[in-house]
């Protein structure tokens, strides 16, 4: 009997997860600071060597067991060499949902503030206003929980 097995729905939504998993925001947000304070040019260059060098090899290497197991992730590395890997997949799962209960929070704040910018209310640049905004939204019981479950709904969604 053959099972059927999801697929993703298109190939742009793969691509997104794929290279939102490779870059992650602890990345992007740091990026900034650390070129200042490492030498610009000459650290993008190494940086990025081994950003593409390491992450490109291990996206591969989970592209290649996937592909071959058919398998979910704990499946896929329980049937390599003696089994003993299933722990890795065990642990992969674990990790995207931790690295999901942050995101999708931090997620949710974006969203509500792209409507909060396109609704002019960060018009301001004084941080002491911009402050005020967040505090009082993250104060919100409401708000927060409303755009973090629009995240979650466009995530099902992809």
């Amino acid at each position: 009997m053959a099972t059927h097995r999801d697929q993703w729905g298109t190939r742009l939504g793969f691509i997104l997860a794929a290279a939102g998993s490779a870059a992650g925001l602890g990345n992007i947000w740091k990026f900034p600071y650390m070129a200042g304070e490492n030498g610009g040019a000459a650290f993008l260059i190494i940086y990025l060597a081994l950003v593409f060098s390491i992450g490109l090899s291990v996206m591969l290497c989970e592209f290649v067991i996937g592909r071959a197991a058919q398998r979910n992730p704990v499946g896929a590395y329980g049937i390599l060499k003696g089994g003993k890997w299933k722990i890795a997949g065990f642990l992969g799962v674990a990790a995207g949902f931790i690295i999901l209960s942050f995101y999708s929070v931090v997620a949710g704040w974006t969203i509500a503030y792209i409507f909060k910018a396109a609704g002019g209310l960060l018009a301001t640049s004084d941080p002491a206003a911009l402050g005020e905004i967040f505090g009082k939204f993250s104060a919100d019981p409401l708000q927060p929980i409303f755009y973090h479950g629009m995240f979650m709904a466009l995530t099902v969604l992809v």
